[in-house]
C-alpha cells in the first residue's frame, strides 16, 4: 500500500484514480504465486463443484486436480523438470487444461501451439522454443503432424491421450463405431518408440516431486507472437505474470466472486486472450468451464441454452454473428450476465444491440501476447465511451509517449505510443535479447498502438504503428503472408495489407505483380497457400498488378494501397 503523499502525486499523474469504477482498488496488493495455485486453491474449497463440461460429460474440481497430480507425476518421469518446455497441440478440451497446470506442477514450461499450424509452422516454432515433448489427441488431424515431427527428429518425443475418453460412455461407443477413421492408428506407426500413451503416463499415485518455483523469473508459459513484426517469437510470460494478470481481471468483477459462476468455454484456450479469461479466471472462481472444441455459431447458442453460462469471453465477431443470427429469438441466452470483447475494436452498435437482445453486459478490453495479456478494460457498471479501451486494470500504468522520440510523454489529449507497465508485463521475449530491448523503453513495453487518453483516464485506440492485422480477434503478419507468396515461382513483387471486413474485422488483402511472361490466378495462389500458412492467414482478396507502389529508395509501399482501399470505403458509404 503507497502512503497519503504516493497516493496524491498518483492522483496528478493518473487521471483513471479519480474515476475509477466503485468497488476497485487500484492499489490492490496480489501476492505473485506459482500458477497452478490457481486450481490447487480450487479443488481444496470446492472438490465437488463441477469444472469442465465437455460434449456432454461433466468432471469435478476433485477429478481434474486428480488427473493433474498423476499428470504432473508421470512427465516428471519422462525427465520433465524446471524449465523443459512442453507442448500443448490441442483442441479446446479438458486434457488441455489437465496438461497445462501438469506441465507446471512438474516443473515445465508450457508451450502453446494452434492446432490449425502448418507442419511448417510447427517446425519453426517447436526448433526456436526447444520444445522437448508434445501433448496432444489421437485424432488423425493433429497425429499426422506430430508424427512427422518425430519422424523427422525434430521433436524428441509425444504422449498421446484418447480422444473417446474424453466422451461419456455412450458417445464414446457411438464415436468408436462410426468415426474410427478419424482416429490415429499411432501404435503401429513407424516413430511409435517415441510415443507415450497417456494410461501409461498416468500410471502412479499423483504424487509429483515438489519443485520450487520463483514466480517472479521463472517462465510459465511461451506464448508465441509476432510482436511488432511477423517474425514468430516467444512472449516469457512467468508464473507472476499470469498469476496476477488473472487476479486483476478477478479484481475487476468483484460482483461476480461471490457466486457459482459458469463460463463458456468458445475462444481457443492456446489463445493468450482465453488462457487468462476463460481457463485461469474460471479456474480462479472455482467455475465451470462449458468447452466448444471450437466455435460454431449453432452449436454455441444451443450449449448456451441448455448449459446456462454466466459469462462468455468472446471476439467481436462472434458477437456479432450472435446477433445477426435469423433466429435468435428461438435461443435462451438469459443465463448471461457478463460477456468480455477482446482481441480488435469492438463496435458500438455491436455492443449496444447484444445487450438490448441478451441483457448480458458486454465490455470490451485491451491487451497483447506480451501483457499475458489484457491491461485495460472498461467498466462493467458505467457509462459508455464509444471507441474505449478502458482505463487500465489494478496496479497497471499507461502511459503514452512521443511516436518519434518514446522518452518522452505527450500531454493529455495528444496521441501517443500505448506504453505499458505494470506486474502482468512480459520477462521478455525467448532468447531475442535484442528485440526484447528494443520493445522496452525504461520499465515500459512499447505495443506500436496509437492512442489519446481523456480526462477521465479512458484510452482510445486511433492507428496501429505495425502493420499487424487483426482478424477475428487474431495477428495476422503481413510479411509473414508476403514471404509465403513469394515462393511462389510466378511472383515477382508482393504487398498485403489490412482491409476493412465486416464478419472479421479486419482481413488481409494480397495486391502481385507477376514476373515476365509468367502466370497465375487467384485459385493458384491461395492452393500454394494453403500448406504454407494457416486459414486465418489466407488473404480474402488477391489482386493482380502490373506495377506495385514504392517509395523514392524503391521499397514497396503500402500507404498508397492503404488510401486507395479507403477512398473505396468511403466511396461506397456515400453510395
Amino acid at each position: 500500500m503507497t502512503n497519503v503523499t504516493e497516493q496524491a502525486a498518483d492522483l496528478a499523474r493518473y487521471p483513471w484514480l479519480n474515476h475509477y469504477p466503485p468497488g476497485v482498488d487500484w492499489y490492490k496488493a496480489i501476492e505473485p504465486q506459482p500458477l497452478w495455485h490457481l486450481l490447487d486453491q480450487a479443488v481444496a474449497k470446492h472438490p465437488q463443484r463441477p469444472c469442465t463440461y465437455f460434449l456432454g460429460k461433466r468432471l469435478t474440481y476433485r477429478e481434474i486436480g486428480e488427473q493433474v497430480g498423476r499428470a504432473a507425476a508421470g512427465l516428471q518421469k519422462l525427465g520433465v523438470k524446471k524449465g523443459t518446455k512442453v507442448g500443448l497441440f490441442l483442441p479446446n478440451s479438458p486434457t488441455f487444461i489437465v496438461y497445462y497446470y501438469a506441465i507446471l506442477k512438474a516443473g515445465g514450461t508450457a508451450v502453446n501451439y494452434n492446432p490449425l499450424y502448418t507442419l511448417e509452422e510447427l517446425t519453426f516454432q517447436v526448433k526456436d522454443s526447444q520444445t522437448e515433448l508434445m501433448i496432444t489427441l489421437d485424432l488423425a488431424v493433429l497425429f499426422g503432424k506430430v508424427e512427422a515431427l518425430l519422424a523427422a527428429g525434430t521433436l524428441k518425443q509425444a504422449v498421446v491421450a484418447p480422444f473417446r475418453s474424453l466422451l461419456p460412455g455412450t458417445k464414446s461407443v457411438l464415436f468408436r463405431l462410426f468415426k474410427s477413421g478419424d482416429l490415429a492408428p499411432w501404435g503401429r506407426s513407424a516413430v511409435a518408440g517415441k510415443i507415450v500413451a497417456e494410461g501409461t503416463l498416468m500410471d502412479n499415485a499423483g504424487k509429483p516431486a515438489p519443485v520450487e518455483i520463483d514466480p517472479r523469473t521463472d517462465v510459465a508459459v511461451l506464448q508465441y507472437t509476432g510482436g511488432t513484426t511477423g517474425t514468430p517469437k516467444g512472449a516469457m510470460l512467468t508464473h507472476a505474470n499470469a498469476y496476477v494478470n488473472t487476479l486483476q481481471v478477478l479484481a475487476w468483477a468483484p460482483d461476480i466472486v461471490n457466486s457459482p459462476q459458469r463460463m463458456m468455454g468458445a475462444l481457443p484456450f492456446f489463445h493468450v486472450f482465453a488462457m487468462t479469461v476463460v481457463m485461469n479466471f474460471s479456474i480462479a472462481l472455482a467455475a465451470e468451464i462449458v468447452i466448444m472444441p471450437r466455435f460454431v455459431l449453432d452449436d454455441a447458442l444451443k450449449l448456451i441454452s441448455t448449459t446456462k453460462p454466466t459469462c462468455m469471453p468472446g471476439v467481436p465477431t462472434m458477437f456479432t454473428a450472435i446477433i445477426n443470427h435469423p433466429k435468435l429469438k428461438t435461443f435462451d441466452l438469459s443465463s448471461l450476465q457478463f460477456c468480455l470483447s477482446g482481441g480488435a475494436a469492438l463496435p458500438l452498435e455491436v455492443k449496444q444491440k447484444f445487450e438490448t437482445l441478451t441483457g448480458c453486459k458486454l465490455v470490451e478490453g485491451y491487451g497483447l501476447s506480451e501483457t499475458s495479456p489484457v491491461a485495460t478494460c472498461n467498466p462493467i457498471d458505467g457509462a459508455v465511451k464509444p471507441g474505449s479501451i478502458g482505463q487500465p486494470l489494478p496496479g497497471t500504468i499507461i502511459s503514452l509517449r512521443d511516436i518519434e522520440d518514446p522518452s518522452k510523454e505527450v500531454p493529455q489529449g495528444q496521441q501517443g505510443e500505448v506504453c505499458i507497465k505494470g506486474p502482468q508485463v512480459m520477462l521478455g521475449y525467448w532468447q531475442k535479447p535484442q528485440e526484447t530491448a528494443g520493445q522496452f523503453i525504461g520499465d515500459f513495453l512499447r505495443t506500436g498502438d496509437v492512442a489519446r487518453v481523456d480526462e477521465e483516464g479512458f484510452f482510445f485506440i486511433e492507428d496501429r504503428i505495425k502493420d499487424l492485422i487483426i482478424c477475428s480477434g487474431y495477428n495476422v503478419y503481413p510479411r509473414r503472408v508476403e514471404e509465403a507468396i513469394y515462393a511462389h515461382p510466378a511472383v515477382a513483387e508482393v504487398t498485403v495489407i489490412g482491409i476493412k471486413d465486416e464478419y472479421r474485422g479486419e482481413a488481409p488483402k494480397a495486391f502481385i505483380k507477376l514476373k515476365p511472361g509468367e502466370t497465375a490466378t487467384a485459385e493458384d495462389i491461395r492452393k500454394h497457400l494453403e500448406v504454407k500458412i494457416s486459414k486465418i492467414e489466407l488473404p480474402a482478396v488477391i489482386e493482380f498488378r502490373a506495377e506495385l507502389p514504392k517509395t523514392m529508395i524503391g521499397k514497396l509501399s503500402k500507404k498508397e494501397l492503404k488510401a486507395e482501399e479507403a477512398a473505396k470505403r468511403a466511396a461506397k458509404a456515400k453510395a
